[in-house]
């Protein structure tokens, strides 16, 4: 009998949800997973791969159950990785031992159920948007879309903005990177940041999503978004579509967009569109809003792309 049919089989006895944990394949430490897989699949379903925010695990937030659900309507599977927790130590934060196990988590989705791996989604917000970017730069290959919400893009400026806030972040970000940026513990800050990786995304559909009221309201100034899609822009041969520093000055300080801007597109979501441009397959949208996500827009988006990448069962 075909290994697919097998799978079919085998997933039609398994719990549709359950938390398990894995050993690294790096480190071989036993790191939880949740999984989700919808009953009674006649076919090979996509996979939405959830990253939990800076200070979370993967199971102790809003957010993804909120993504799971999404997943869930649309009979699609799903899987949240611990990858290391909250951020505050060596093998969280990007590390290497953190971005396999997101891989490890995806593996054992495509080991274990009958899934479209053309058809792999990711999807965070905050520290998750972080995450989100760093592994579309780190492993661009294996996404047929990703989502960053509200994302951090570059650590050392993070740092210095939340110390110069009060905000405990950079605490623990030297609990991650072993000191304050410069000296040895720069490279860490540098290595641990999607900016100057996002190149390697060149290609690769790339939603960021940013509240314009962010960095004033919330923990992450909206210039990341911004900076982490003139990368993109660049990257993908695009570059008069970047931000001017004036329009990133303009946003960021007076959160609002400068004059000109074209109408926004209409779309039914929870936080209104200001302004969305895109650079290849990479775009961006500012909403208004703050430090937030809006999961059931990113969700719409998956589908638009989901319908163009599809397999079967043989």
């Amino acid at each position: 009998m075909p290994r697919s049919y097998l799978l079919l089989l085998f997933a039609a006895v398994l719990p549709a949800q359950q938390k398990i944990t894995l050993p690294s394949t790096l480190d071989g430490a036993a790191q939880p997973i949740f999984v989700w897989f919808p009953t009674g699949v006649t076919k090979r379903v996509p996979l939405v791969v959830h990253l939990h925010s800076w200070s979370a695990h993967f199971d102790s937030s809003e957010a993804w159950q909120v993504a799971l659900k999404e997943a869930q309507d649309r009979q699609w599977a799903f899987v949240a990785p611990e990858f290391r927790g909250p951020n505050e130590r060596p093998e969280a934060c990007a590390s290497p031992e953190a971005r396999q196990d997101i891989l490890d988590a995806v593996d054992y989705m495509y080991r274990r159920y009958p899934i479209d791996r053309s058809r792999t989604f990711l999807l965070g917000g905050s520290g998750g948007g972080h995450m989100t970017l760093v592994m579309a730069a780190h492993t661009p290959e294996r996404w047929r879309a990703a989502s960053a919400w509200v994302p951090i893009a570059d650590l050392t400026e993070w740092y210095a903005e939340t110390k110069r806030r009060g905000l405990r972040y950079w605490k623990m970000l030297e609990g991650c990177t072993g000191g304050p940026p410069g000296g040895a513990a720069g490279l860490e800050y540098s290595a641990r940041s999607p900016l100057p990786l996002l190149a390697r995304a060149r290609g690769l559909a790339l939603d960021i999503q940013t509240g314009i009221h962010d960095g004033h309201t919330g923990s992450v100034p909206v210039s990341h978004s911004l900076l982490a899609f003139n990368a993109l822009a660049t990257a993908n041969g695009v570059p008069e579509a970047a931000f001017s520093p004036g329009e990133i000055a303009t946003i960021v300080e007076s959160e609002r967009l400068p004059s000109g801007y074209l109408a926004p597109p209409v779309e039914k979501r929870r936080t209104p569109i200001l302004h969305r441009r895109s650079a290849g397959p990479a775009r961006i949208t500012l909403f208004e809003g703050g430090h937030e996500t809006d999961f059931p827009a990113a969700f719409t988006w998956f589908d638009s792309l989901a319908a163009t990448s599809s397999s079967s069962l043989p």
